[in-house]
């Protein structure tokens, strides 16, 4: 009974982290660049702690209503939704959902790629996976596994040591 309920706790665990390293990993691997939303400026599209996905394309390929990257600066990048396109200028206006007012033009250099899907709070996780206690988290839950793998080997060597010991025979009078 043990070694079921190891089994059943470990490959769920499993399952767990693959489904999890699959949605981090396949995506980057397909060319997508994955951001976690930090602020509310795209609710209630998109919650803070979203994770999106977006894949680098052509400006001219973009539409009004199209939700966008762009780099603010070298460290920060913004995701919004284009509101505003002109092909003359090469530039792109967009503005938060949550925003009364647009970010201002942004020149098409600027631009890192369009949203294709999302996975809303998925950001929480992506964000601390990354740091040491993510790590840690992820060793620790990989030990974990490996542990329940040989916990029912060690006691069930216990049970059968009971088993192989003859019971220690008493004197007829009953006292040692």
């Amino acid at each position: 009974m043990l070694r079921k309920i190891c089994n059943v706790i470990s490959g769920l665990l499993a399952v767990v982290l693959l489904a999890l390293a699959g949605v981090l990993i396949v995506p980057y691997l397909m060319g997508y660049t994955e951001l976690a939303v930090l602020t509310g400026s795209m609710q209630p599209t998109l919650p803070v702690g979203t994770l999106i996905y977006v894949k680098e394309v052509e400006p001219e390929t973009l539409q009004v209503g199209d939700v966008v990257t762009y780099r603010l600066d070298s460290d920060t990048m913004v995701t919004h939704r284009v509101v505003e396109i002109d092909p003359d200028a090469q530039t792109l206006t967009t503005q938060g959902d949550a925003n009364s007012d647009p970010d201002g033009a942004i020149t098409f250099d600027r631009l890192v790629g369009k949203m294709d899907f999302y996975i809303p709070y998925l950001g929480y996780i992506s964000l601390n996976i990354r740091t040491p206690i993510g790590i840690m988290s992820i060793c620790g839950a990989l030990i974990f596994i490996i542990l329940l793998a040989f916990i029912p080997e060690i006691f069930s060597k216990d049970e059968e040591e009971s088993k192989d010991k003859p019971a220690k025979e008493l004197p007829p009078d009953g006292k040692e």
